[in-house]
């Protein structure tokens, strides 16, 4: 068992991995924010720290699907799939309103 307990180790790397993503994410907006008076690629820095941001819980979804598929837990792998399944279709429902005016 780890220092962590269980369970504890996935928890540790989902945090550990959050807490950089959001730092990242953040340091790329900020990037951004400094870029227009130098560039004119400011505001695409700004949008790819943006979808960093949003991006990180679906990488959690992922982390926590593959420890579920690890630990044989089935049943909450199979709502992980789930959650990435609406996840994908929110995002092509978008995607198609975004180009189909309704």
């Amino acid at each position: 068992m780890n220092s962590h307990g269980p369970g504890g180790d996935l928890e540790h790397r989902l945090a550990v991995t959050l807490s950089r993503g959001t730092w990242l994410a953040s340091a790329v907006i900020a990037l951004g924010l400094l870029l227009p008076s130098l560039t004119q690629q400011g505001a695409r820095i700004v949008t790819v720290g943006l979808a960093l941001l949003i991006l990180l819980p679906v990488l959690r979804v992922m982390l926590m699907l593959v420890a579920f598929l690890r630990a044989r837990d089935f049943p909450l792998t199979a709502v992980a799939v789930l959650v990435l399944a609406i996840i994908g279709l929110s995002l092509a429902v978008g995607s198609l309103s975004a180009h189909h005016r309704f």
